[in-house]
């Protein structure tokens, strides 16, 4: 659980990427697998999220409600690399319909880890 007062939210839901500012009207939506990002003054922060829900309240509270939340300095590039590899490998190999549809979810995470783990390398730099 991460609580945090923040400047700005920006997530990816079903109805595409939004941010939520102060004074944002109240929202509730479903929030897609991808890249969260939050801001406190001008520092970013990435987490990358899985498929939950999001809830903007009346006295300006999110709550973001998600499976898994991975924090960018927690994502080992090399990992993520070795996760694509092996998605791909599974992918050419495998007949089975549910094997296929997991390498493929499979392939999706570990390409947005590595997405992510590339941004934020460079702007550590």
């Amino acid at each position: 659980m991460l609580t945090q007062e923040i400047d700005s939210l920006t997530i990816p839901t079903a109805d595409g990427v939004i941010t939520i500012l102060p004074g944002h009207i109240p929202l509730f939506g479903r929030v897609k697998l991808g890249v969260m990002t939050y801001r406190i003054g001008k520092e970013e922060h990435f987490l990358l999220v899985s498929d939950g829900f999001l809830d903007v309240t009346n006295d300006y509270k999110i709550m973001v409600m998600v499976d898994n939340g991975t924090l960018d300095r927690d994502i080992s590039e090399q990992k993520a690399e070795a996760a694509v590899k092996a998605a791909h490998e599974t992918m050419t190999k495998t007949v089975d319909q549910r094997e296929l549809m997991m390498a493929e979810a499979s392939l999706r995470l570990a390409m947005l880890e590595l997405q992510m783990s590339q941004r934020t390398r460079k702007t550590r730099i």
